[in-house]
């Protein structure tokens, strides 16, 4: 067949992709009829909010008296008081330790189990059935362990060993952090699981075959095959750890309401006290400001490295 310039097979080739073009944009008031909705939604749930918030971090607004423009001077503020200088360095304590605690065990319990995937499976769901309770629910759980008297759970079971041991745990300024951390690291561990199992689940068997023809034994084959390989999943586990870490409320709320001496509180309670309490509300919505763009700097590289890697 002719297939030249100006032959009838390359024109019928050109009218098609001409008529397939007008179709394409035939189809653009169809979909922006379904997405208007939405994206009127999104303005009203999100985008107005945070113009507002970051509106109102530049004025001194307290209870009901009229708010008065001070520019940047909630900002200066807040980094030169020494409460909120603490509380970033809580934050960053808080979201540092329970990512790595949460991600790390999980990761580790994903490749024991990945050896024996039926035997396990039991395990994993009750592993990752904490993940989906709420943090409300999971806070008072934890309350009934952590007791200061001998009832509490953790006491009951070291008063075995040490009768009458009685520790407020979560009313000690020395130990209430770091038991907040374990507290809220518990609940991560489920997603981290599924997520480094599902990677190494979808790794060739093929390799594992041909490194254990070659003699390695478990440990070679998970140091060299299946941590290496199960990375993504771990990357987007980290992901997904820190910024729910960076937003924790309830749990902290529920728990130690910030104290003891203030020793527990994170950006995001900082943030509640100064605007719901304390009812200044410029000097909260700053402190949101911060946090938006603590969770941004989080965001935006893992976004950029997602979006080259699908490229």
């Amino acid at each position: 067949m002719d297939a030249r310039p100006g032959s009838p097979a390359r024109s019928g080739g050109e009218q098609s992709n001409r008529l397939a073009t007008r179709l394409r944009m035939g189809d653009w008031p169809a979909a922006w009829l379904l997405i208007t909705p939405v994206l009127i939604l999104f303005g009203i749930a999100v985008v107005f909010p945070l113009i507002d918030t970051i509106r109102l971090s530049f004025f001194d607004i307290k209870g009901l008296a009229k708010p008065k423009f001070i520019g940047v001077g909630n900002y200066v503020k807040l980094f030169t008081d020494p409460a909120f200088r603490n509380t970033l360095l809580t934050t960053l304590t808080f979201t540092i330790s329970t990512t790595i605690i949460s991600v790390g065990l999980g990761w580790m319990l994903a490749m024991v189990s990945a050896f024996a995937p039926r035997q396990t499976l039991p395990f994993r769901v009750m592993i990752f059935a904490a993940f989906g309770i709420s943090e409300a629910v999971a806070g008072y759980m934890w309350i009934g362990i952590l007791r200061p008297d001998a009832g509490g759970l953790l006491n009951a079971v070291i008063g075995l060993v040490q009768p009458g041991f009685a520790q407020p745990w979560l009313g000690d300024p020395r130990t209430a952090l770091w038991v907040l951390i374990i507290a809220a690291s518990w609940g991560g561990v489920g997603l981290p699981l599924m997520l480094c199992f599902a990677s190494v689940q979808s790794i060739p068997k093929t390799l594992f075959e041909a490194a254990y023809i070659d003699g390695a034994n478990h440990w070679q084959v998970m140091r060299n095959i299946m941590m290496p390989l199960s990375l993504p999943g771990v990357r987007v586990a980290v992901f997904i750890n820190l910024l729910g870490a960076l937003r924790a409320f309830d749990i902290i709320y529920i728990l130690t309401g910030g104290g003891p001496v203030r020793s527990t509180e994170t950006v995001g309670y900082f943030m509640y006290r100064e605007s719901m309490t304390q009812f200044k509300l410029g000097y909260g919505a700053a402190a949101t400001v911060v946090l938006l763009v603590a969770v941004l700097v989080v965001s935006i590289p893992a976004i950029i490295q997602r979006t080259a890697g699908a490229r």
